[in-house]
């Protein structure tokens, strides 16, 4: 069983039922989640000893965001408690071509004003087989980047893949405040996963894609793809690649690049869109379990696909598929049957 890390903030989300707008609802629906909360999720259903650090209050609050990951299966021991706040985040779903919208109100959360003396990062990173942060993480504060850097260099400390989805947030800082602080980060970083928004504005490297119009052709990615890992030394690099037709109607693929070959995964038509949030954790997670089970970067990256277009059909933030559930879809199984 691999000992897998993430570290971050995990946030509540309050979503109006159903495809309500926020002006309509006169109740919330409350949901627990956050990138590398969402990522230990997915490796935890899987079979792996995942844990996630973060810091909560010592409330009841605090304490459901720690029951909402451990009744997953998440290790939470090494979770500090303290500071005055969880952050909260309001989502409201769209459909068709009206999109959906995220609200934050997070300043002043607990793990945005923690201290390195909250957390032991070399006890967190013994016997670890892998650690994941995604660029939202420092994004949260000063304190909060500080803290990453930390966790980075002590999994360095003991041998620890490290990997970091880009994961840039214009409502969190600007591409200038993202690369001045993410560029230093990636010298700790083995596995980059990325998108063609998150290359440039976290790193400064544009791939020849143009997002908004729907276009995601792999090839526009090679040339960057040996970019940065010629200037930050990655082992691997993935990007998902997503061809948004509607809030309801998306296609969906990955690139992996190992040095050597660039490989292309299948491509599948996710319609109607249950909840796109998470997608992109539940890709990281599908990547992080492949690659420490097969050591094969085109089967890692064939389950991590599936793993995340399943992601797009369950309510809420996590992915809570099985490893056999996106196996069969990955080998092809798509047809949705009842399964008696």
């Amino acid at each position: 069983m691999s000992k897998i890390v993430t570290f971050g903030e995990i946030m509540l989300r309050l979503s109006p039922e159903g495809f309500s707008r926020f002006v309509q609802a006169d109740k919330f629906e409350v949901i627990y989640g956050g990138g590398e909360a969402n990522v230990a999720v997915s490796c935890a259903n899987y079979g792996d000893d995942a844990y996630f650090v973060t810091k909560l209050p010592d409330h009841e609050i605090g304490q459901a965001a720690i029951n909402s990951l451990r009744k997953f299966g998440v290790n939470t021991q090494f979770v500090a408690r303290g500071g005055d706040r969880v952050g909260i985040y309001y989502c409201e779903s769209g459909s068709a071509m009206r999109p959906s919208k995220v609200i934050y109100d997070r300043a002043g959360s607990s793990i945005a004003d923690a201290d390195p003396e909250d957390f032991d990062f070399d006890a967190v990173m013994e016997g670890a087989d892998w650690f994941h942060w995604s660029g939202i993480t420092p994004a949260i504060s000063d304190k909060a980047a500080k803290l990453t850097l930390l966790a980075c260099q002590a999994a360095k400390r003991h041998g620890v893949t490290v990997s970091c989805d880009l994961n840039y947030r214009k409502k969190l800082w600007t591409p200038e405040k993202a690369q001045s602080i993410m560029t230093p980060l990636m010298e700790y970083v083995d596995v980059c996963i990325t998108n063609e928004e998150d290359a440039e504005k976290c790193l400064g490297f544009k791939p020849d894609s143009d997002v908004e119009a729907g276009v995601t052709d792999a090839s526009g990615y090679h040339a960057i793809f040996k970019q940065m890992m010629a200037q930050f030394g990655f082992t691997l690099m993935a990007s998902t690649l997503r061809e948004s037709f509607s809030a309801s109607n998306n296609g969906w693929k990955a690139l992996i690049y190992d040095g050597n070959e660039f490989y292309q995964s299948r491509r599948y038509e996710i319609t109607p869109i249950v909840d796109r949030v998470g997608g992109g954790d539940s890709f990281s997670g599908g990547l992080i379990h492949g690659m420490l089970k097969w050591k094969d970067p085109k089967k890692a990256l064939e389950f991590a696909v599936a793993a995340s277009a399943l992601k797009h059909t369950i309510p809420g933030d996590v992915n809570l598929e099985s490893e056999a559930e996106a196996l069969a879809l990955a080998e092809g199984n798509a047809n949705g049957r009842v399964q008696r």
